[in-house]
């Protein structure tokens, strides 16, 4: 039963590493400029938008390259944040192979 016993802590340390890179993600904030920093997201790892700022010269431009520059910034800040999450939550879950039944 020594094993069940190892399985258990080993387990319960990576419940709490796991935890810790979930508040970790969820304070890490990702910046991404796009359109020659004429607009600019904040975005947290867990994928939640803080900020999208856009320089009012810009709109000035034609409404359908401000459409899809803004689309495209968009895309690319959620692309970052779930990069960025996957990358965390892979470094972890590369110990969890001795845990049977997981991953």
């Amino acid at each position: 039963m020594a094993g069940v016993g190892k399985l258990l802590k080993q387990a319960q340390k990576m419940q709490k590493q796991m935890q810790a890179a979930q508040e970790s993600l969820a304070e890490t904030i990702l910046k991404v400029s796009s359109g020659g920093g004429a607009i600019e997201i904040e975005i947290t790892g867990h994928g939640e938008f803080k900020s999208i700022k856009i320089d009012p010269e810009f709109l000035k431009e034609d409404a359908d390259f401000v459409q899809e520059t803004l689309l495209a910034a968009v895309q690319e800040a959620t692309q970052k944040s779930k990069e960025k999450n996957e990358s965390l939550m892979s470094s972890l879950s590369g110990g969890m192979g001795g845990i049977p039944g997981l991953f």
